[in-house]
């Protein structure tokens, strides 16, 4: 059994120019306390080609971690676009919440983000030169991706008892939600969903109606 359930992930000031921080309102609740504190990152996918554009635009460690329900809010620098390629800025991206603990990932919510100019003449007649003050970012807080990996929340007694990491366990709460925090009282049904298609990232997308938050055990959602 996990020993951290995150119950809640809210997308704040969204959308937001390009330039302005990320913020997420994450909740969480702890069912054994833990040794060591929890590892937050938020990484922004500058390409879907080669992943050593990718940033890690915050890294925090929370703690202590104790049986309890906790909430707080990340909040991370926007990506530096002098590190992004020209023709990345644009167009649909992805950006990753991950937490970890003692190194081990256990769990990762990802997000489209469509980057275009707010102005419809910019739009329509894109400059030679990105303006990235001119940029608003968008992010499709209502399609999130989510991973859960199983690992090992109590090392030591592995070490005293012999026993192996633990087993997957089926993901079944809701987690993410878009627009304002919300207080989950049933956890819903969650659907199974293809491995992530790199080719999308570079399409812009159009989403019209809110989807239910899908899940996939596989590490795929980041573009190789």
């Amino acid at each position: 059994m996990s020993s951290i359930n995150i119950t809640n992930v809210t997308v704040l000031d969204n959308p937001a120019p390009f330039v302005n921080p990320f913020r997420f309102e994450i909740s969480y609740e702890c069912l054994t306390s833990l040794k060591d504190d929890l590892e937050w990152k938020l990484i922004y996918v500058g390409s879907a080609e080669d992943e050593t554009y990718d940033q890690v635009l915050e890294s925090v460690l929370v703690g202590p971690v104790n049986v309890g329900n906790y909430r707080f809010v990340l909040q991370a620098d926007s990506p530096d676009p002098l590190k992004i390629r020209e023709a990345d800025i644009i167009g649909v991206t992805v950006l990753l919440l991950t937490c970890s603990y003692m190194d081990q990932e256990f769990i990762r919510v990802g997000y489209y983000v469509n980057n275009d100019y707010e102005d419809e003449q910019l739009r329509e007649e894109p400059p030679t030169k990105v303006l990235v003050d001119k940029v608003q970012r968008n992010i499709l807080t209502d399609k999130p991706r989510v991973t859960k990996f199983p690992i090992n929340f109590h090392p030591e007694d592995e070490q005293t008892n012999g026993d192996g990491p633990p087993p997957a366990e089926p993901f079944d709460d809701s987690v993410v939600n878009g627009e304002a925090l919300v207080l989950l009282e049933q956890p819903q049904k969650v659907q199974e969903t293809e491995p992530f298609n790199e080719s999308d990232v570079n399409e812009e997308v159009f989403l019209e109606q809110p989807q239910k938050l899908q899940e996939t055990h596989d590490s795929s959602l980041t573009p190789a």
